[in-house]
């Protein structure tokens, strides 16, 4: 089986006739609609079938299909790549009826897998606020359905990570056994199913949007499409599955692909909003004393007069209106990115543009731009006056798109966006959308953001964006489409992260999760851990600082000097390499992962302790090497002692077979070792 051929495989319609010798027709489907005269049923016939090759050597079958009754059109994309195993799959919708269609259902992909098995389980990313992705499985009994649902509107990865593997048989685990993993390339709210037949002997996935709040409208003569839906098929467990789709990401998603992505430093944990240009020029001479490569300014900047954001401190105004803050920031942004120029940094600005504050002049004079529902007192968010812009009117994304490229062409040298969200759709009304229309909000909100997404992205390809929303309530390849990288938690735990970061790894690379090192006591759990173990756990993703680096000893200074220094020597194969996950923190109190490059070259392993009881010794097998060269293996980024006593040269054969023993104790104890082939050197 391959994931092209369960893609091609018939897509369920509600009413199609399933040829059953009883005469039934298909009810649990991916695709139902309501015509324009009442009726419910569709029954497709394909009319014409395409190849259609694309400039980046993809292939997509194109077919074509139409109801035997009424003028309801639906073409099916199949897209698959000669570079890797991912394969996207779509809908187009479209009728010529006298009025009207409703929508009850359209999902991306919708089909049976034939993998019949006495075990099916789903793996899911589930979680809220400072706990996002924590990995959990549920099992599909005999006549069971298992429903992932995920409908905040905005921060949609948070509760339901819109991204599953579907695993088939005994023993599934990171190297064996049959997995499909299905994922939506949509930032949007989401339902994914997965249905056993009574009898074992087929299952039924589906995965597509969720008509939150009721039946999507389709007018006649509008195309409706679905977002994409991304499968990967393997015969080798999850962490194929898992490659698959960081490959899939880099060559064929993210917009700037393999390129490596900075150090920086984020003003957000080491300043709030309470800052002056001085303590900024700190930040950058401190980040970059340690090696960093930017520096980013985080939220405060904006605002004017009674509404400038940092009124008491607490960032209860100013979204909206995007003017910089001359009182805060008396010389303006341009200032502050040639000052970073000057210390050979590159800038980033944050930035929130689905939001606004009921105290902002943008709501002053724009009542109806914010999401609310007639009658109603809008429900308020965030300090109890955040609110969520109207996505669906053009003229509001018009209008923010204006304001904030306005602020970016000011910065010319800028080179990096922080996108931020903090509000779920509480209000689920559009003054846009015509009241018999208010349930296509959820839709038309999701493609209004990644509208404005796409147009900054075209208009400035080279900023590199991060997706940011409360934390990781934007990790999802929707919007990796348009950002190279998402900001995985506002929990910085380290401890807490490794559970964060191995749940995301499931589907997204490491480049694109961005982990920051930030002070101890940790700001959201108060916890303390060692500066080494903050490093580990960051150096494992895209590695930044989150602090103000005024606060940090001399020795921890030196310490992260070196451990930067390290870190960019190993960023090739840690952001770009192959994806080994060997031991699940879910199993052991510790968690060990290492990435190989696509040469074999080089590798990097990562060792992170959780809770250990006094001490302990473990055997960790590596992968992804050639069993016939001969590899170094050093520790690197060293504390008070050496956790290994690695072979001076051994061959990957033996490093597969026999291992690495790595000693951890205690509390917050870890390692990391980079691995290099001799005869590359």
């Amino acid at each position: 089986m391959t994931g092209i051929e369960i893609a091609l495989a018939g897509y369920l319609v509600f009413g199609q006739p399933t040829g059953n010798y009883y005469g039934a027709i298909t009810k649990n489907s991916g695709l139902q609609a309501i015509h324009a005269d009442g009726a419910v049923s569709l029954r497709l016939a394909e009319t014409g079938r395409t190849e259609e090759t694309g400039a980046d050597g993809s292939k997509t079958t194109v077919i074509r299909l139409k109801d035997d009754l009424y003028p309801f059109e639906v073409t099916r994309f199949v897209r698959s790549w000669a570079d890797c195993a991912a394969v996207e799959t779509w809908l187009e919708l479209r009728h010529s009826e006298p009025g009207p269609v409703r929508l009850v259902r359209a999902d991306s992909f919708a089909a049976p897998v034939a993998a019949t098995s006495g075990v099916v389980r789903v793996m899911s990313l589930v979680g809220k606020w400072g706990a996002e992705a924590n990995v959990s499985w549920s099992s599909v009994g005999n006549g069971q359905c298992v429903e992932l649902v995920s409908n905040s509107g905005t921060r949609n990865a948070w509760a339901s990570n819109a991204a599953m593997m579907v695993e088939f048989g005994e023993g599934v685990d990171e190297e064996t056994g049959r997995v499909l993993g299905v994922a939506l390339e949509w930032p949007g709210t989401t339902r994914r199913r997965v249905l056993r037949k009574w009898d074992g002997t087929r299952t039924e996935v589906f995965a597509g949007i969720d008509m939150t709040s009721g039946p999507y409208t389709l007018d006649p003569g509008v195309t409706f499409t679905t977002p994409k839906a991304i499968l990967v098929w393997s015969e080798q467990g999850r962490g194929a599955v898992s490659r698959e789709y960081h490959r899939w990401a880099h060559r064929h998603l993210m917009p700037h692909g393999y390129d490596l992505h900075p150090v920086l430093l984020n003003s957000w944990e080491g300043a709030y909003f309470t800052f002056t240009e001085q303590t900024l020029l700190d930040m950058m001479d401190g980040v970059k004393e340690m090696g960093g490569e930017m520096f980013v300014l985080d939220d405060g900047w904006f605002g004017r007069g009674k509404y400038a954001r940092d009124v008491n401190a607490k960032g209860t105004a100013g979204l909206g209106d995007w003017f910089v803050n001359q009182v805060k920031l008396p010389h303006g942004l341009k200032w502050l990115a040639d000052e970073a120029a000057a210390r050979d940094l590159q800038f980033g600005l944050w930035v929130e543009p689905e939001m606004a504050n009921m105290d902002s002049f943008l709501v002053e004079e724009h009542p109806d731009w914010i999401l609310r529902e007639a009658g109603r007192e809008p429900i308020k968010g965030r300090g109890k006056t955040q609110v969520v812009l109207d996505f669906a009117n053009p003229a509001v994304r018009d209008n923010i798109f204006g304001q904030i490229d306005a602020v970016y062409a000011a910065i010319p040298s800028l080179a990096y966006v922080k996108w931020d969200c903090n509000a779920d759709i509480n209000n689920p009304g559009s003054p846009f959308l015509a009241a018999d229309r208010q349930p296509n909000l959820w839709y038309d909100y999701s493609m209004g953001y990644l509208d404005l997404l796409a147009r900054f992205q075209a208009k400035r390809p080279h900023i590199m964006t991060q997706a940011c929303s409360s934390g990781g309530g934007h990790m999802d390849f929707g919007s990796l489409r348009y950002a190279d990288e998402f900001w995985t938690s506002d929990c910085t735990d380290p401890y807490r992260r490794i559970f964060i970061q191995w749940g995301a790894s499931q589907f997204y690379p490491a480049s694109a999760m961005a982990c920051h090192v930030t002070a101890s006591p940790n700001h959201q759990t108060k916890r303390v851990t060692p500066l080494k173990y903050r490093f580990d756990v960051a150096m494992s993703g895209r590695l930044g600082f989150e602090l103000h680096p005024k606060d940090m000893a001399p020795e921890e200074v030196a310490f992260a000097k070196n451990a930067v220094a390290d870190y960019k020597r190993i960023r090739p194969v840690v952001q770009r390499g192959d994806l080994y996950r060997l031991v699940s923190p879910y199993d052991a109190p510790l968690a060990a992962l290492m990435y190989a490059s696509e040469d074999k070259g080089a590798a990097a392993v990562f060792a992170l302790g959780l809770k250990i009881e006094g001490r302990r010794l473990q055997t960790f097998r590596l992968r992804g090497l050639d069993a016939d060269a001969r590899y170094s293996v050093r520790e690197i980024d060293c504390g008070e002692r050496l956790h290994a006593e690695p072979p001076a040269a051994a061959t990957g054969r033996e490093l597969m077979e026999r291992g690495v023993d790595v000693e951890l104790s205690g509390d917050y104890d870890s390692a990391v070792f980079e691995v290099r082939r001799i005869d590359a050197d």
